[in-house]
């Protein structure tokens, strides 16, 4: 069954915030420096850090509010203090953040290996849901995917044999 997209003007509540008005930032947007000063609401306290907690080398403190279910740790942990030894408008902050997302998931299988657990990852991965409702995108995906491996693969021995 494949979605057919309408005339934005047929879906139902379309430019429902086309009136500034009706645009919960509204206010916001027509406020000067001088009105800020003029806010009466306290900072909540402060939530008391019990594990280590990174945060923006743009921000003085911590949030008022912070996650702390997953402290940084391992590989992966290092690698999230370096990025955020830099700001946020550089390449230094976003790619090792996103490459210790990457080494997170080899540790977390690590983890359920050490533990004796298999993990299933066709289903972590959403792999069930991608067949059923995705099934061309899934199979193009693998491909490609698939034929990466290979050249790597291929690359390798090339060099290997060298």
């Amino acid at each position: 069954m494949e979605h057919t997209p309408k005339d934005p003007s047929q879906v139902e509540g379309w430019g429902v915030d086309v009136d500034p008005k009706n645009d919960p930032t509204y206010p916001m947007k027509h406020r000067t420096d001088g009105e800020h000063a003029g806010y009466s609401w306290e900072r909540p306290p402060q939530q008391p850090p019990t594990v280590e907690v990174l945060h923006s080398i743009e921000r003085s403190d911590l949030t008022s509010a912070f996650g702390t279910s997953t402290p940084p740790s391992g590989p992966s942990g290092a690698l999230r203090r370096f990025a955020f030894r830099y700001s946020e408008s550089s390449y230094a902050h976003w790619l090792p953040l996103m490459l210790a997302d990457r080494v997170g998931v080899v540790e977390g299988v690590l983890g359920d290996l050490g533990h004796g657990r298999v993990p299933n990852v066709l289903a972590e991965r959403g792999w069930k849901a991608e067949w059923e409702h995705n099934r061309r995108g899934l199979v193009r995906r693998v491909l490609v995917q698939a034929g990466l491996a290979l050249v790597t693969v291929a690359y390798l021995r090339g060099r290997k044999a060298d």
